[in-house]
């Protein structure tokens, strides 16, 4: 039987281009992890989307006399473009701003509703008189009452982290400019976490063999201090999900709340267009394994909120949402939970935290506008933050491109390949694989030993690890050629030549494949010099959906069937394809122009 991997991927805002350190914080880990699991064989949906919604958005817009969606689509544009360019192959990389989305958000609302999740309350927020609204807490900036920072949001300080109460807030003051401030009432839908409390703690105990010790330890730490505490999911604005409530008009469900519903209604989504509209279940109703890549800034709403928001639907949401939708009724079944929550910790640029504002950072549509994206991939996996903060470092960029993707794994493919082209004809050399010599199959039996020890890594979600073990075989490889010297062996004895060369090409064969959801474009180029019928992976393509709210387009991915994830069957006078180089050297010179651009 198949198995089912979801692959959710954290949500940028449609307010800022994308940069490397969310590249390697969330989208390059999953889209690593949903090609192993592709070449598998298995049932993979990786999906996510520009978060449309939310004060972020507002802002931007209203800062440029634009409308939200006018911005939205902006970025969700260039987030398609980045994307495709990196070869980050989504599945459904949609928006929250679809007809689908706010069905899927409202029926959870509902479903909450229905178990007794919600209740209403009244609460004072921070009022403009000159604008005649309440202020989203973004809008809002003061000086934080518990460790004196200034511009902190009313609802949180980002410098101690404390969520915040905003009548508290001292000298607050609207971003917008738009006047005095004073505290009104108004009345908002909470979600009571504390009677799920126990249930998400208990959750998070049974998730001990797969979520990472800096996962869990922040996770039942919060809970254990603080507990789960109510937490409002309503909010006054009028660019959003509107509240299914009758009575509730001129508010819209928190972007916090519905955001992470995206990665049902993604799924739900693409079942859609593919015509399979119940294609989502085998990741949301049956057994499934189901990861989550985010940074450490979102760990709590994925562990947590999350989980308790599914939790708390219950088995009410596919009736719900049958309805809403006006498809057959559906049979109660109960959402699937997270499996694993792999966030990453944060990259930082030559020392210094990333800063848009500043400009202090390296945006990846404009890296991929002078660099090849595998060569941005393979730095920004050797560098993943997975335990730790790490830095983009130019002069280590161009380090490891020229030392370990140029000198080592793509001057082995290129050489050997290039060897075998010009002495054999363009053929894979004649060899009787009966007669190969003890070191021959040493060096294919380590090889092909490697699609175990690179995938029990990636199974793990040990990425860098994965990739290291990966770059080690290479370095085996390259150690069989210095002893057996083929083009030494081709002056006395074609035939042990031939054998040496035979023995490389496998391995370099076998190698294309683990290094391939590193390296995806290289490896499938090296696939077709070797003429393989059958590609690595798929096509990407950009899909136009029409719904009630409009046109959105979205990024979508059609797969290879069967399973690619294993040892090379490299047949001998099989023709291949004259080679070219993968990996292109870079100056030094590089380093000081791109340091020269920052800031």
């Amino acid at each position: 039987m198949t198995e089912n991997i979801l692959i959710s991927i954290a949500w940028p805002y449609a307010n800022a281009e994308i940069h490397v350190g969310n590249i390697t914080g969330s989208h390059l880990p999953g889209d690593i992890i949903a090609r192993y699991h592709r070449l598998k064989g298995r049932n993979v949906a990786m999906v996510s989307g520009t978060d449309s919604h939310g004060t972020p958005v507002t802002l931007r817009a209203e800062s440029e006399g634009l409308t939200n969606e006018e911005v939205y689509k902006r970025f969700h544009d260039g987030f398609l473009e980045l994307f495709q360019g990196m070869g980050i192959t989504y599945d459904m990389f949609t928006t929250t701003h679809t007809e689908n989305h706010f069905n899927v958000s409202q029926s959870i609302f509902l479903a909450l509703k229905e178990n007794g999740h919600l209740y209403t309350k009244k609460s004072m927020q921070w009022y403009s008189p000159n604008a005649k609204r309440f202020l989203p807490d973004r809008y809002v900036e003061g000086t934080c009452y518990i460790c004196g920072t200034e511009g902190a949001r009313s609802d949180q300080c980002d410098a101690c982290g404390n969520v915040l109460e905003p009548a508290k807030l001292i000298d607050p003051k609207a971003k917008t400019g738009d006047g005095s401030l004073e505290l009104r009432e108004t009345e908002h839908f909470y979600l009571d976490l504390s009677k799920l409390e126990p249930t998400v703690a208990n959750f998070l105990r049974e998730r001990s063999g797969h979520m990472r010790d800096t996962v869990l330890g922040e996770s039942l730490g919060k809970i254990e201090a603080e507990g789960l505490l109510p937490r409002p999911i309503t909010r006054d604005l009028d660019w959003g999900i509107p509240v299914p409530v009758e009575g509730w008009d001129g508010k819209c469900l928190y972007v916090w709340f519905e955001a992470v519903i995206g990665y049902l209604s993604s799924p739900i989504e693409m079942s859609k267009v593919i015509g399979q509209p119940d294609a989502w279940k085998a990741w949301w109703t049956q057994e499934a394994r189901q990861f989550y890549f985010i940074g450490k800034d979102n760990i709590f709403f994925h562990t947590s909120l999350w989980p308790a928001q599914l939790m708390g639907a219950g088995d009410k949401f596919p009736p719900i949402f049958s309805e809403m939708s006006g498809l057959p009724k559906a049979e109660p079944q109960k959402l699937t939970l997270p499996h694993d929550v792999p966030a990453n910790q944060f990259m930082n640029l030559e020392g210094k935290k990333i800063s848009g504002s500043r400009n202090w950072a390296v945006y990846g549509r404009d890296a991929l506008s002078r660099y090849d994206a595998d060569a941005l991939r393979y730095y920004l996996t050797v560098n993943m933050p997975e335990s730790k903060d790490s830095d983009w470092d130019w002069a280590e960029f161009v380090a490891h491109n020229n030392n370990e993707l140029v000198a080592n794994w793509g001057n082995l493919a290129n050489r050997v390949l290039s060897f075998c082209y010009k002495h054999w004809e363009g053929k894979i050399p004649a060899v009787d694989v009966e007669t190969l010599r003890p070191k021959d199959l040493e060096l294919l039996a380590i090889i092909d030993a490697g699609f175990g020890s690179v995938g029990d890594l990636l199974e793990a979600v040990k990425i860098r690890g994965a990739l290291n073990e990966a770059m080690r075989l290479a370095t085996e490889v390259n150690k069989y050629l210095d002893t057996s010297a083929p083009w030494k062996e081709l002056k006395v004895d074609r035939d042990e030549a031939a054998k040496s060369v035979y023995t490389a090409l496998r391995a370099i064969d076998s190698l294309k494949t683990i290094f391939a959801p590193f390296l995806p474009f290289t490896s499938e180029a090296l696939n077709k010099t070797f003429a393989h019928e059958t590609p690595l992976f798929g096509e990407q393509f950009v899909e136009t959906i029409e719904d009630a709210l409009g046109t959105h387009t979205a990024l979508r991915y059609k797969g290879v069937d069967g399973e690619q994830w294993k040892a090379s069957e490299l047949k001998p006078s099989a023709a291949f394809n004259q080679p070219s180089p993968l990996f292109k050297k870079l100056d030094k010179e590089v380093v000081e122009e791109e340091r020269a651009r920052l800031g």
